[in-house]
């Protein structure tokens, strides 16, 4: 009789540590549930429907979709986040894997070193925006401190160009994301085994075949990991555009993340801004489903 209330005992105890961080954990995934999801699935909603200073539900079809991309800002705003992104992920990419390969040589300092290149990570965009805005400000920023150098036929105005002004968000974008990078592709780089780069020396592979074939191949990881995350930093940018140019000059730095915020809460097209915001999610789940496969297959594997 006593070995049977102990089993039972043990039964509950088991059943109840399996269940315990479930019970734990269902407050905040319903949480997460409602106020992500269900908020997603409400801006779907919205995107079909005529609202716009306030929810509507008149339905209205494709109409905000087509609408959408008549619209002369959206263009602007698409072809910026081509320009934007492509700069953004590919110097951010380059950057980040010349700093952890200066790095990963056992450095003296590298314990410096590599705070100071992370550090810029640690601030948010809003910060990183109003710092540059000085930087870039022909008045107060660099321009001006080169005339006061004597170097007065020095010309650094792109945050006040039409034409060069989506140019100075990169600059930004890149000074704040590089760090990040690099600590990807250096953890990267730690984790290739030694032996294996010893045995391609020994068989008289210089550095430039031994990074080609061996180093390179083994940092797929890190690339994709690090295109997945600067792509949706670049498709979601707003407060680093609207800190460093608010947009300007005119609409030369608008991206679809302004457009959305602009046409939902300036302009009172909320089902035109919804509808941006949908193709934004569609853009980001393009980004993240294959990676997601990839990941999910190669764990299979």
């Amino acid at each position: 009789m006593s070995m049977n209330l102990t089993t039972t005992d043990q039964d509950l105890k088991t059943r109840l540590q399996n269940w315990l961080p479930k019970i734990v954990l269902a407050p905040s995934f319903g949480l997460v549930v409602f106020f992500v999801y269900g908020f997603i699935a409400f801006t779907l909603y919205l995107s079909f429907t005529n609202s716009r200073m306030l929810p509507s539900y008149e339905w209205v079809g494709w109409q905000n979709y087509e609408r959408l991309f008549q619209i002369r800002e959206w263009d602007i705003a698409l072809n910026n986040l081509v320009i934007f992104a492509i700069l953004y992920i590919s110097i951010c990419t380059v950057i980040g894997l010349i700093l952890a390969v200066f790095l990963d040589q056992k450095i003296r300092g590298e314990g410096v070193l590599r705070p100071i290149f992370l550090y810029p990570m640690a601030l948010s965009f809003i910060v990183t925006g109003t710092a540059w805005k000085w930087f870039l400000d022909p008045a107060i920023g660099i321009e001006n401190t080169f005339h006061l150098w004597g170097w007065q036929s020095f010309s650094f105005d792109w945050i006040k160009d039409r034409d060069m002004a989506i140019y100075a968000i990169v600059i930004a974008a890149v000074w704040q994301s590089s760090g990040f990078v690099m600590a990807m592709f250096l953890a990267g780089l730690r984790g290739i085994d030694d032996e294996l780069l010893k045995a391609a020396q020994i068989d008289g592979a210089s550095n430039f075949n031994l990074y080609r074939r061996i180093i390179l191949p083994q940092l797929r990881p890190a690339f994709l990991s690090a295109f997945v995350i600067l792509g949706h930093l670049a498709i979601k940018s707003y407060d680093l555009v609207i800190a460093l140019t608010g947009g300007g000059p005119g609409n030369a730095t608008a991206l679809p993340a302004t457009f959305m915020y602009s046409y939902s809460f300036t302009r009172n097209q909320m089902g035109i801004g919804s509808a941006s915001a949908v193709i934004m999610l569609l853009t980001i789940s393009a980004i993240m489903v294959p990676y997601l496969y990839a990941e999910l297959n190669e764990k299979k594997r």
